[in-house]
């Protein structure tokens, strides 16, 4: 039996999909789910991917077989921009199907996939494909990332419009709280997007805050996802 695929996006770049995605990894492992994570595509780094081993450290393991021969990333490019340009940099293409084929591997060996995207939810992998429509033609369910920073009210129900004009199923919205500058505007920018969950008909979504302890109140709440 093949195990699940969840895709880790967030409303922006820099939002914290890499440090979520760890602790998702770490939340469903903990709870005895054999759990690995993947990068879809990585670029501003060369060998093994940046945020394969932020995820490994998070996890509190070393680099997996699958992390050393690239299963878990099949993309690294060294120029930090969207993946479609770091590859053209090189003179590269990227292949949906390597990354599906890697996918599909991890998926005979784990119970859970967890694949982080580049960048935002909309950034493009090649030319003609976005991260979303990736998402969507391969029907896996979607976490989302946010976070209270400036900005992140309207990029949040952008990336929410964007998921539900695709049909894209979301299993989560993970806010992430680390370093927020302003409790006021932090409160006050959850409750938005919690109405904003509520008026999309999203409502069930759970809401789950992340700070530099991890998730809170408890990563268990998120065993159903």
């Amino acid at each position: 039996m093949r195990g699940r695929v969840l895709a880790i996006s967030g409303i922006d770049t820099g939002i914290g999909k890499t440090v979520a995605t760890g602790w998702l990894a770490r939340a469903f492992a903990d709870s005895g789910v054999r759990t690995i994570t993947q990068k879809i595509a990585q670029t501003g780094c060369a060998g093994v991917s940046e945020d394969i081993a932020a995820h490994r450290e998070i996890m509190g393991i070393g680099l997996q077989e699958v992390d050393l021969d690239g299963t878990t990333c099949p993309y690294i490019f060294g120029f930090p921009a969207s993946p479609h340009m770091a590859a053209a940099r090189e003179g590269r293409e990227i292949d949906v199907m390597t990354i599906r084929r890697a996918t599909f591997m991890l998926q005979k060996r784990f119970e859970l996939v967890l694949l982080e995207g580049a960048g935002g939810l909309l950034v493009p992998l090649t030319s003609g494909l976005l991260f979303a429509d990736y998402v969507r033609d391969a029907g896996y369910g979607l976490v989302l990332v946010s976070s209270p920073r400036l900005g992140s009210i309207n990029h949040t129900l952008l990336s929410l419009e964007a998921c539900i004009s695709r049909g894209i199923e979301l299993r989560a919205l993970i806010y992430n709280r680390y370093g927020e500058a302003d409790r006021e505007i932090a409160d006050d920018t959850r409750q938005v997007i919690e109405h904003s969950l509520k008026h999309y008909g999203l409502g069930s979504v759970p809401l789950v805050d992340l700070d530099s302890n991890g998730f809170v109140p408890d990563a268990r709440a998120l065993l159903n996802i």
